[in-house]
């Protein structure tokens, strides 16, 4: 059986650029495990999951003509309504979290990333041994996030707003990006922080 890995959670608002950071650990050989993905595989067709989802949405015109989740109208829906994004959660979550630590536990790089914009809000901050928040001005999320998804701003802010707050991310974490610079810098941070996460993992074992 696999040791198991040194984690290093990564996490960060929408339009923070935590996927950005995880492409450029990537480039460095680091695995990274997307939590995004999981919530998009365990609702695939065929999946008990969807089944479950379609049966309580059954008005709503949730699946897509071929077959998938219509996943902006599920998004608008539990932003809209706290309660059905309390049953979705209970539902997928469990679900997310064991996906994830198959993934996690199949890593064989020095150290693995779990990439997880809910990281802090789920239990998934349980199953990492460090965490890296990625971090922007809201203002920044805004401008990043409406561009990159088409999402009006009012959109944009609910979901912001329904995310932990900025200030209590970055409390939480065991290292804070700021993001709000240019690609260059970042790329900088990023190979530091390699390094530390090198002997942080070395010394793990």
């Amino acid at each position: 059986m696999n040791k198991k890995p040194f984690i290093v959670g990564l996490t960060g608002g929408i339009g923070s650029g935590k996927s950005t950071v995880a492409k450029a650990f990537s480039a460095l050989g680091i695995k990274a495990v997307d939590a995004d993905f999981a919530s998009r595989a365990v609702v695939q067709p065929g999946m008990p999951a969807l089944s479950r989802i379609v049966d309580h949405f059954a008005e709503q015109d949730i699946i897509l003509p071929d077959g998938h989740l219509n996943r902006p109208l599920l998004r608008e829906i539990i932003f809209a309504d706290t309660q059905q994004k309390q049953w979705l959660e209970a539902l997928l979550h469990p679900l997310i979290r064991d996906w994830i630590i198959a993934q996690l536990h199949a890593a064989e790089t020095e150290y693995v990333i779990l990439e997880s914009p809910l990281l802090f809000e789920t239990d998934q901050y349980q199953l990492v041994d460090v965490s890296l928040v990625v971090d922007v001005p809201t203002e920044v999320q805004l401008e990043r996030a409406s561009a990159r998804d088409n999402n009006d701003k009012v959109q944009i802010q609910r979901i912001i707003d329904a995310q932990m707050s900025r200030q209590e991310k970055n409390n939480r974490a065991d290292f804070v990006i700021d993001n709000s610079s240019d690609t260059e810098t970042l790329t900088a941070v990023v190979i530091d922080l390699h390094q530390q996460f090198l002997e942080m993992a070395e010394s793990n074992h």
